[in-house]
């Protein structure tokens, strides 16, 4: 049997409206670049006092939401 070979086709970035390559860049410098205090000091900033965050197994994410949804209901 003979072997085919797929050539792959390089994929075309799209981005969101007002981004584009050099912004993405940007950001990745940005936060490459950024300490672990200042990350954690912004992912505390992001959060209000009567939130946490945590991680949730994506089989569990809907039902999570269902809750959340009946809780502020």
């Amino acid at each position: 049997m003979a072997k085919t070979t797929q050539t792959k086709t390089p994929m075309k970035n799209e981005f969101p409206k007002g981004w584009d390559e050099a912004r993405v860049q940007l950001t990745l410098t940005s936060y490459e670049s950024q300490s672990e205090d200042d990350a954690v000091a912004e992912d505390e900033a992001g959060v209000l006092p009567s939130e946490s965050v945590i991680r949730v197994p994506r089989d569990l994410v809907a039902q999570v939401r269902e809750l959340i949804v009946r809780h502020h209901g």
